[in-house]
């Protein structure tokens, strides 16, 4: 059920983010050199590295390591991605992730290929058996403020806890989050 509920709510949000998605793809081409899509490559299903599109909000030299690693992260950011970040703006291209399967609607976000703190954990603990989430249980819960051991408890969590209403449910918080931008900092 969890797939299906994928598919069918990413072939609605194709269509309707369409317009969105030129209009920010214009933004990030007329803001700073280099492609519009950024192919990060994730940890999915399985630890399988996937390549994960999200709207580039960095310089196209940027380090591929985790903005929150970088000593001066701001330095690197676009004049534009920094409204792309803070509002999830950015994440939209994942659509397409979940329509093709590497990714769900909901599920632990992915990690990059070199969190490998984060990856150890979620493997000892099973998260590795999820498809990692657009939108998960941590990222309502503290986002960018969490450690890495406290993001595996939330996915531990969302783990014994995953049903359909307990995404109906994360899916109502990521709302709120975004409308807020509680514990959003890059």
């Amino acid at each position: 059920m969890k797939r299906l509920f994928d598919i069918a709510l990413g072939l609605l949000l194709l269509p309707i983010s369409l317009g969105l998605m030129i209009i920010i793809a214009g933004l990030v081409r007329l803001s700073s050199k280099g492609p519009i899509i950024h192919w990060s490559d994730r940890v999915g299903k399985r630890n399988i590295i996937f390549k994960m599109p999200k709207f580039r909000t960095m310089h196209s030299e940027s380090p591929n390591i985790a903005s929150n690693l970088l000593k001066n992260p701001e330095d690197y950011v676009t004049s534009i991605g920094s409204f792309l970040r803070k509002s999830s703006l950015d994440e939209i291209p994942q659509i397409i992730s979940v329509i093709k399967g590497d990714m769900s609607i909901v599920g632990p976000r992915p990690a990059l290929f070199n969190q490998y703190d984060l990856i150890k954990l979620r493997t000892e603990n099973g998260i590795d058996q999820l498809a990692p989430g657009v939108t998960g249980w941590a990222q309502v819960n503290g986002r960018d403020e969490l450690t890495t051991v406290e993001k595996v408890a939330f996915d531990i969590e969302y783990l014994n806890r995953m049903s359909f209403f307990f995404d109906l449910m994360v899916l109502w918080k990521s709302l709120s989050v975004l409308i807020t931008r509680k514990n959003i900092s890059h």
